[in-house]
């Protein structure tokens, strides 16, 4: 008996979503939701982070304008601060967090009436007053010199919602002279400003940020800072048991380029080769501004810290990333032939120092786990 057929315009029933359909629907939701609401505690706790620093900022100056009128009065204040305020609430807190405070408040003078509303909203916790970036931020755009410069950063930063990262890629790749020069300025800014998709990534960074950590007194699981600590105090000790000559001169060395100030992570000096060696370490990979930074200390010791009987300084430059090493010298004024013929004689082995930083990066993660 021949089978009926159903009419071409009969309906066909709705597809019903299957129990497993649905629990991956369930499952997207809650994710959505837990990232907004972790990016919107990261804004709010950014927020009043920047708020407080700004706050000190305007205390610090205040307190210089009202005390005596000699330059280094400042100075000394804020290493009296640091020496006071650090022990208690952690690095971000010594004399050169506190300099970028003071001058985030003398650079960002823009909220005429928020000295009383922000004491009301510190004391009651009330989050009314709003910096629309945050701290890591502010500090990026407080080394970018150029005032047209920084507005733009700034001004794209909060349009745009660019990340951290985002915008020191801007800045490496000179995102404003670009624009500047362009034909069609216009067009440059509507590409950047196109959202870019949601990194799982950036927002652990986010999460994570050690300023954010570090205001509130946390330990991350995985401080960068304490790495970094422990990268550069091996590579000393290794240098120096080497018995090629070095000394130890200083770590940390703060020192004061124009209107910036600047810390080089280890500095030493070379008997054999009568030079500075001057050792700057990066988190991450190396990029042709690591190159450019370290040629801006050589300059500084150059001018103002080589001897009058010392050769050239040379510079070490350290980049570990995750899992891997490059270790780069940098010649500075130094002609090429001498520095082959004569330093690289005497100087480690490349191959050594990178095998010494990873050797530290598996001794550091082993020691977390």
């Amino acid at each position: 008996m021949p089978r009926k057929r159903k009419p071409a315009n009969a309906e066909i029933p709705a597809r019903t979503a299957g129990p497993s359909e649905n629990y991956d629907l369930l499952v997207t939701g809650i994710s959505g939701l837990l990232d907004e609401a972790r990016r919107t505690v990261v804004r709010s706790t950014n927020s009043v982070i920047v708020a407080a620093y700004w706050e000190i900022g305007r205390r610090i100056v205040e307190h210089e304008q009202s005390g005596i009128a000699r330059a280094d009065y400042g100075t000394e204040l804020l290493r009296k601060l640091g020496e006071d305020l650090a022990p208690r609430y952690g690095r971000g807190f010594s004399m050169q967090g506190l300099y970028k405070m003071r001058v985030f408040y003398s650079d960002w003078q823009i909220f005429p009436t928020l000295s009383g509303k922000l004491q009301t909203a510190v004391e009651n916790t009330v989050t009314s007053i709003s910096f629309p970036l945050s701290w890591s931020h502010y500090v990026r755009l407080m080394a970018v010199s150029d005032r047209a410069a920084r507005t733009l950063y700034e001004s794209e930063s909060i349009r745009s919602g660019w990340s951290v990262r985002q915008l020191d890629r801007q800045i490496s790749t000179q995102f404003f002279e670009r624009v500047s020069a362009a034909s069609n300025p216009e067009r440059m800014l509507a590409a950047a400003r196109r959202p870019a998709p949601v990194d799982p990534a950036e927002l652990q960074h986010h999460i994570r940020d050690p300023y954010l950590l570090e205001f509130l007194d946390l330990k991350d699981e995985y401080s960068e800072s304490d790495l970094e600590d422990a990268i550069v105090r091996h590579l000393e000790s290794f240098l120096l048991e080497l018995g090629a000559g070095f000394t130890f001169v200083a770590r940390q060395k703060r020192i004061r380029i124009g209107d910036e100030w600047y810390r080089i992570d280890l500095l030493l000096y070379h008997r054999a080769l009568r030079c500075l060696v001057v050792v700057d370490l990066k988190l991450g990979r190396f990029s042709h501004t690591d190159a450019g930074q370290m040629n801006l200390y050589l300059n500084y010791a150059r001018e103002h810290l080589m001897g009058p009987d010392e050769h050239e300084p040379v510079g070490l430059i350290l980049c570990s990333a995750k899992n891997d090493a490059v270790v780069h010298y940098a010649m500075g004024g130094i002609n090429a032939n001498v520095f082959a013929s004569r330093y690289l004689t005497v100087l480690p082995d490349t191959e050594a120092l990178r095998q010494e930083i990873l050797k530290t990066q598996r001794a550091f993660r082993g020691r977390l786990r």
